[in-house]
């Protein structure tokens, strides 16, 4: 599932280049980075590697469960993983073309024809995120129902009520209502719930013991909880004192096939691999899975460039729950990385990983507090626009702190680093002040933007 939490909208993936040399991957180099993290209190949640399908890294940290009192996390703990489901229902949407039972051409309207464009949307275009059918979780009614229980029929009529984004195959948009509809497909052609269809299926063939269809999170199983970082106050004042905080749960019966899985890191590793090793679905199944229209995404995969190679996977987001799942085949290697508490952008945190994996070690990250003038703030108070992406920015100045918000998006808390400059870890974002021309540099991903005040 998509959340909107930062102040860019969608989940970034970006690796810088580095050679590739076969080599023992140092443990304890990746000890320090999580340790350093988990220390700082910037980040929990759980990491895994595996080569040729063996594991061989795996390491959680921080705690799964904070009251009545604090339940450490460990290696088979469960998490939510959101989006990541999708590959786990375009692998059954797929068996089912495997076994004949459908095709990439099939109708939507032959399952759920109260659907707009019914008729016109397939199997195929679901899988790619071509249907035009509307994202349901964009909505600003997702909100108030979320944390309820819906049946099918409810979600079908909510997937329905709402109008097209644009006709069947005119553009990629990623879209959860596509992915619900496909978890209820696979539910209808095998008459059986869809965590009996996934363990039978994709889990006893790959070997997975820790992955199953959610539901209300309990720590007595080694699920774990989401938290998310939040200042504490002093009367009305914040401090610089930060602390975990539970966040809600959605109810599962919500996002079923588009976000409803739970999961390890080390069970991630081992589901990708046996996917692209012929374990799951047909070479030719695979191939169509990896076929790129538009937008880096896939048929339930996206694409991520790196060098002259590609890195396939997905990543996921819900309720405060940050995943991401990615493979090479040509050297056989998968990362996972699952975040229940996210102080330092997950981005960054794998891809420092993978630096670590080929060798190329980076210095750990500096976290250290910048003084700045309550005074000097008011400098960089304002509405700020930018050219490059249709987002405004809202700089706001109070009790000493700065403040962030981009249009649509929550209020984020800005921490100094240096003179102008200020940084949203969670999120991987930097920016940089220049008051006399009026405007900001905000850097994310690899990418740099320009805002200017109104």
């Amino acid at each position: 599932m998509k959340t909107k939490t930062i102040l860019l909208t969608g989940f970034i993936l970006l690796f810088a280049a580095f050679i590739i040399n076969a080599q023992n991957f140092n443990k304890i180099k990746e000890d320090s980075l999580l340790n350093l993290l988990a220390e700082k209190n910037k980040a929990m949640g759980s990491l895994a590697i595996s080569e040729n399908g063996n594991i061989i890294y795996a390491k959680a940290i921080g705690f799964k469960e904070s009251s009545p009192s604090i339940m450490p996390s460990d290696e088979k703990t469960k998490y939510r993983i959101g989006s990541i489901s999708k590959m786990f229902t375009a692998t059954l949407i797929f068996k089912l073309i495997d076994e004949g039972q459908l095709e990439l051409g099939t109708p939507l309207a032959k399952f759920y024809p109260s659907i707009p464009n019914a008729d016109k949307v397939t199997v195929g275009l679901l899988l790619s995120h071509r249907s035009g059918i509307h994202n349901f979780t964009d909505d600003s009614l997702y909100m108030t129902y979320m944390l309820q229980p819906k049946t099918r029929q409810e979600m079908i009529d909510i997937i329905a009520a709402t109008k097209p984004d644009f006709e069947p195959d005119a553009i990629t948009k990623y879209s959860n209502s596509n992915f619900v509809l496909l978890g209820y497909m696979v539910e209808d052609l095998y008459k059986k719930p869809y965590n009996e269809i996934l363990q039978e299926q994709i889990c006893k063939k790959a070997g997975l013991t820790d992955t199953y269809y959610g539901g209300k999170i309990d720590p007595a199983r080694n699920e774990s909880h989401s938290f998310r970082l939040t200042q504490l106050f002093h009367g009305n004042v914040s401090t610089d004192i930060s602390t975990w905080e539970k966040q809600p749960e959605t109810d599962m019966s919500i996002p079923h096939g588009a976000g409803a899985i739970i999961s390890t890191p080390t069970d991630l590793v081992r589901f990708i691999y046996a996917l692209f090793n012929d374990q799951l679905v047909s070479k030719t199944s695979l191939a169509n899975m990896l076929t790129i229209k538009d937008a880096s995404l896939g048929m339930g995969i996206m694409q991520i460039p790196y060098e002259n190679k590609k890195v396939y996977g997905h990543g996921g987001a819900i309720d405060g729950f940050n995943s991401i799942l990615c493979y090479m085949p040509e050297e056989k290697i998968a990362f996972s990385y699952i975040s229940n508490g996210t102080g330092y952008a997950v981005n960054d945190i794998l891809l420092r990983t993978i630096n670590n994996y080929f060798g190329k070690y980076d210095k750990l990250p500096e976290f250290k507090t910048y003084i700045v003038n309550p005074h000097d703030l008011e400098q960089y108070t304002g509405i700020y626009a930018s050219l490059q992406i249709p987002i405004k920015v809202t700089i706001t100045a109070r009790d000493g702190k700065l403040y962030g918000q981009g249009s649509g998006q929550p209020e984020i808390l800005l921490e100094a680093v240096d003179n102008n400059i200020f940084k949203f870890d969670p999120a991987g974002i930097i920016m940089i002040f220049h008051p006399e021309q009026k405007e900001f540099i905000l850097e994310q991903g690899g990418g740099k933007y320009t805002f200017t005040k109104e």
